[in-house]
């Protein structure tokens, strides 16, 4: 029987309900650094990694990112995100108990996240670490989503091919970056819209979410 050698999950939006976090901060960088976000720009920065969103807000306020003006924002932003993180982090619907149903089930997990390890920390602490056989951050790879790294060092550490394993992401940038590491792609928008692709399996909560539905996935694929 074909079955899925392991679940590959993203982090903000898609476990936890923490882009609404990461709202609040980047909204309040951008006043900092003398200009008003706009709709276009903040969903321009869902998913992006520190660097690139960091690179994407300042190109789009009209900004000169030059490095000690880049560094002092993305210095500024992670200690606001630290703030708003000390509180425990809500989950998405149905998170805990697809990663519980999971577990269970005894498919490895792992957590590929474009957000830096000393962040991440703090999701984890509402995710259990324990959930997890590895976990990978964006400045723990050479590039961050959308480029494939994440998901391939991911796939690396659980011993598994990237073709057997399902990623689950909640924004376009995400789900280009499994998608070109090779994985089966569950896309569940959360703040913005996800485009159709070939390949993406849309679902519109993790609610009801199934180790025998991800099986299913792997079997359609090598069928």
């Amino acid at each position: 029987m074909t079955r899925a050698d392991a679940v590959l999950w993203d982090m903000d939006g898609t476990l936890l309900d923490s882009e609404k976090l990461w709202d609040i901060a980047v909204r309040e960088l951008s006043v900092e650094l003398g200009r008003e976000m706009t709709e276009e720009i903040r969903h321009a920065l869902i998913g992006a990694s520190g660097p690139n969103a960091l690179r994407i807000l300042f190109n789009s306020l009209g900004l000169d990112p030059t490095p000690d003006a880049v560094l002092e924002a993305g210095e500024w932003l992670e200690r606001r995100v630290v703030e708003l993180f000390h509180d425990p982090i809500p989950w998405r619907p149905g998170a805990q108990d697809a990663l519980a149903a999971f577990r269970e089930a005894g498919v490895p997990m792992a957590l590929v996240t474009n957000t830096k390890r000393s962040l991440t920390e703090y999701g984890l602490d509402t995710l259990g670490r324990e959930n997890f056989v590895a976990t990978v951050c964006a400045d723990e790879v050479a590039q961050g989503k959308p480029a494939p790294d994440l998901y391939l060092r991911a796939a690396e550490l659980l011993g598994v091919a990237p073709q057997r394993a399902i990623a689950i992401e909640d924004s376009p940038t995400g789900a280009m970056s499994a998608e070109t590491a090779g994985c089966t792609v569950i896309v569940i928008p959360c703040e913005i819209a996800v485009p159709d692709a070939p390949g993406r399996i849309f679902r519109d909560s993790l609610i009801g979410l199934t180790a025998d539905h991800l099986h299913d996935l792997v079997r359609a694929r090598h069928a």
